[in-house]
């Protein structure tokens, strides 16, 4: 379990720091104390907060300009907005999915149809003619053949 530090999960929700330790106070937010009286907070914890809760959903109901019926599109990655900042034309979309980030660049116009700010549930669609894998670099010793090629020169 990956525990946060206050600053740290106030710039994951996007408020301040004082906004966050006054949640803490008032028993909004559940926290860890250290051994020296520091407030750790959880990620799940994060997540409770972002996501969006069943009474608020049922309170309000939500204008659909349209709905998703079905898409053949079979990479589809559910998660939660954590940022959306537009720029002229554009617009960078980051999307927590799990423990994961995923960023898409999308036009302005697209957030603004589909009215995305942070916190909000979404689908991110991956559509990709190439997949690429790879894997960190691991240090290696120098293979006997090039250790023995350097020493010739």
């Amino acid at each position: 379990m990956l525990l946060l530090t206050v600053r740290q999960a106030a710039q994951r929700l996007g408020v301040g720091y004082s906004t966050l330790k006054q949640w803490i106070y008032q028993g909004r937010l559940r926290t860890r104390v250290t051994s020296g009286g520091h407030h750790r907070i959880a990620e799940i914890e994060i997540d409770r907060l972002l996501a969006p809760s069943a009474a608020t959903a049922s309170k309000a109901p939500q204008e659909r300009t349209g709905a998703i019926v079905a898409i053949s599109g079979r990479n589809q990655l559910r998660g939660y907005v954590d940022e959306v900042r537009v720029e002229g034309l554009l617009a960078q979309v980051r999307m927590r999915i799990g423990d994961q980030t995923l960023t898409a660049v999308i036009t302005r116009d697209a957030v603004e149809e589909l009215k995305l700010k942070r916190g909000d549930e979404a689908l991110a669609i991956v559509k990709a003619t190439e997949v690429m894998i790879a894997r960190e670099a691991h240090q290696t010793a120098p293979s006997a053949k090039a250790s023995a090629a350097r020493r010739k020169r």
